[in-house]
């Protein structure tokens, strides 16, 4: 494993080659990205990078050996890196790059705001935990199960070409989303084993939802409320130690 400064630098040395920034190889999935705060620091000090590192050193083996046991025929060889595009809010993914290879991506403000080991070390495993569950191959199937219903809809009722893509457009971002706080929920729990197994503690690290703005219970919502994560977190950790 290896921790590159950039996409950029990713595509430049990695032999089968992660897509740039503006052309991804697929959607990112799980996005953690915290509400914006005035005066939040964007560049991570030295000493910050180096506690990322230490972080990445001690969670990317344990989430591979989960992904190896859990997850057969998956790609589970995780490439950590930096994105360090200009960006003024905190945020953190995972992807994959066109071979498969699976990338988690933190950018420079999200590692600057971490308050600690814990809370880098919760994100990365929930990051991964995606990977694992197979987070993008659903999304993707149910944006293209609901493309394909309402454009289908679209079409039965007559509607002109531009209103069967609108109607397809309109499914795919629904269908997408459908089971998105549920992916969340997922992602938490295996990211609390990944973390603890890891020798952190995940419901200190769960804490960084305190910086993340509560998304609440809203309909179609990408994210489940706060509380429901955090409680997710507990749960899991209280059954496994």
């Amino acid at each position: 494993m290896r921790i590159l400064s950039s996409f950029v630098l990713l595509v430049f040395l990695a032999a089968c080659g992660a897509p740039p920034p503006s052309q991804p190889t697929s959607q990112p999935t799980g996005q953690t990205q915290t509400r914006p705060q005035a005066q939040r620091p964007t560049t991570p000090s030295a000493a910050q990078v180096a506690r990322f590192r230490n972080v990445v050193a001690r969670v990317e083996p344990v989430a591979e050996r989960q992904c190896r046991a859990q997850s057969q025929g998956l790609n589970c060889d995780f490439k950590v890196v930096i994105d360090d595009r200009p960006q003024k809010s905190p945020n953190a993914f995972q992807t994959v790059d066109r071979s498969g290879r699976p990338i988690i991506a933190f950018n420079l403000p999200l590692i600057a705001a971490v308050r600690n080991e814990d809370e880098l070390a919760f994100v990365m495993g929930h990051e991964a935990a995606h990977h694992i569950e197979r987070h993008l191959d659903q999304q993707r199937n149910n944006a293209m199960a609901g493309a394909i219903i309402l454009g289908g809809l679209a079409a039965l009722t007559g509607a002109s070409s531009t209103g069967v893509d609108a109607a397809a457009d309109l499914g795919a971002n629904v269908g997408a989303r459908s089971y998105s706080k549920a992916h969340e929920l997922e992602a938490d729990a295996l990211g609390t084993v990944i973390t603890r197994r890891a020798g952190y503690n995940p419901v200190r690290g769960a804490e960084f939802f305190t910086q993340i703005a509560d998304p609440g219970d809203r309909f179609l919502g990408t994210h489940p409320p706060n509380k429901d994560r955090i409680a997710t977190v507990k749960r899991v950790d209280a059954s496994i130690r």
